[in-house]
């Protein structure tokens, strides 16, 4: 078993690993290069999760089946001197085949679904393969120090897939965004936590960093790491990956599921949770197939996402979600009326945070909020905060990202805000120049439009700016869009069911 290494020299091999896949064929994208390592990375900490488990066997006197068949462990592959051409024969001809072949409990199924449902990215050259494979087998993952350093690296490789590649863009989440809605919405062991577009699970992570902190018995460690985290994600390589940042970062067994989730019917839901932390996709159309398991049908995102997440909410007191919508949500009228009114009947929406441009710079210019809402409801006053942009900045962008430290006055007023509806604080302590609270009342008579409006701003000011005027123009032409979709649907419907009448 190798020693621990430098956080530095192990940071620094990694990197060497990626320059290594960037330079090959098969890997010349920052997003196969980041896929190829992690499903290295899964199999090399597999492996020591194996050898762990057989040791605590052997002291406790009692027999162990592993996981994976003997020639599979990586062991007894990865650490042969096999001539390149052979190393490349064994992994396409029997290690992946023989992978995407698992089943008959919860951690070979989750295997079988990393490799089954998708095209594994592979080095063209063995070479290349086997430098790497060294590298990754010097990792020592029973050391918390190199496990931590893997983490860290993996996480920042996340961090520039979504900053170089706009598609990736879709399923990271700032850090700063998720750790600040993951402190506001604050999970406790023992609770579910729920994400239903997990990407790369970067606020379910970050749940689980929180919620260790608080970790005390052995059966706290077992509820993290078998009941509590659950989350779903449509597409194929970011559930691979995200399922990768769960394991690096501590939870062995993640239940991440591949899964559309917009396919499940909220009128035929059963497992319910405590806790929904997430950032579902905006911007994107469902087509009536999906829109049917709704009860307000639309076919923006968003809107499903949010019906969803009303239903998937346990119905007992203390269920709550914290999770980024983009700002036409709170202003867009129609089917988005009808579903925040019944957001604001059914829980309590008591935070909003409208967050500046740029912020999920640079795969995205459109504008986001923040809400917070939880039961029992219904909503009676909504306290709200516009997140300023630091001093000389116009937007958030690559160069100059959201940090942790934007969020400091909001942490502190939100802090009073919920001393005060907790009966434990003055109103006037959660009140400044950039936060306010507004009466539901007055949110009904503006039609249930949650626009953050800063009552404090000079006059002068109260037009609404460039960037909110931007993000009007092009929710009105994604409405225009989506009906011109269903026109069309309903023109293809007609022609494929019989003659089309004009």
């Amino acid at each position: 078993m190798n020693g621990p290494q430098t956080r530095e020299v192990l940071a620094n091999e990694i990197w060497r690993a990626c320059d290594i896949l960037r330079r090959d064929n098969n890997c010349t994208g920052i997003m196969e290069y980041v896929e190829h390592l992690a499903w290295l990375l899964f199999l090399r900490f597999l492996d020591a999760q194996e050898e762990e488990r057989e040791a605590q066997a052997e002291l406790d006197g009692r027999p162990y089946v592993p996981v994976l068949d003997p020639e599979y462990r990586w062991r007894n592959w990865a650490t042969r001197d096999l001539p390149a051409d052979d190393l490349l024969a064994f992994v396409h001809g029997r290690l992946i085949p023989y992978l995407r072949s698992l089943g008959g409990d919860s951690l070979r199924e989750t295997i079988r679904s990393l490799f089954a449902e998708r095209n594994v990215i592979v080095c063209a050259s063995g070479y290349n393969f086997k430098d790497v494979i060294q590298i990754v087998n010097e990792i020592n993952f029973h050391s918390q120090d190199d496990i931590f350093t893997v983490s860290q690296v993996y996480e920042d490789l996340l961090r520039r897939l979504g900053n170089e590649n706009r598609l990736a863009g879709e399923f990271y989440t700032p850090r700063p965004v998720v750790r600040f809605v993951v402190e506001l919405v604050d999970p406790q062991i023992g609770e579910t936590v729920y994400d239903p577009a997990c990407g790369t699970c970067g606020f379910l992570v970050e749940a689980y960093l929180r919620m260790k902190k608080k970790e005390r018995t052995i059966e706290d460690h077992l509820t993290l790491q078998e009941r509590t985290f659950f989350g779903q994600e449509k597409k194929p390589v970011p559930a691979f990956l995200g399922m990768v940042n769960m394991v690096l970062h501590g939870v062995a067994v993640p239940r991440v599921t591949r899964k559309n989730t917009l396919e499940e019917n909220v009128r035929n839901i059963f497992e319910r949770f405590d806790v929904v932390v997430t950032n579902p996709p905006f911007g994107g159309t469902e087509g009536r197939h999906i829109q049917q398991n709704f009860p307000v049908q639309s076919n923006a995102t968003e809107l499903l996402f949010l019906q969803h997440i009303m239903k998937k909410l346990k119905p007992q007191d203390g269920a709550r979600c914290g999770m980024v919508v983009p700002e036409g949500t709170l202003f867009r009228g129609g089917a988005f009326a009808e579903v925040k009114r019944d957001l604001l009947e059914q829980f309590n929406l008591h935070t909003i945070v409208s967050l500046p441009p740029g912020t999920f710079a640079p795969y995205s210019d459109v504008k986001t909020a923040l809400i917070f809402f939880e039961r029992p409801g219904p909503t009676k006053e909504i306290w709200y905060y516009e997140l300023p942009l630091p001093e000389g900045l116009k937007k958030f962008s690559k160069g100059s990202p959201i940090q942790d430290e934007h969020f400091d006055e909001a942490r502190q007023l939100w802090r009073a805000w919920d001393a005060y509806r907790k009966g434990l604080g003055p109103r006037e302590a959660c009140l400044s120049e950039r936060s306010w609270i507004v009466p539901v009342e007055e949110i009904k008579q503006r039609g249930y439009d949650l626009t953050a409006r800063n009552p404090n701003r000079p006059e002068g000011e109260e037009l609404p700016s460039p960037m909110e005027i931007v993000a009007r123009l092009l929710e009105k032409e994604r409405e225009i869009l989506g009906i011109v979709e269903e026109l069309n649907e309903l023109l293809s419907n007609d022609r494929n069911g019989g003659e089309c009448r004009v």
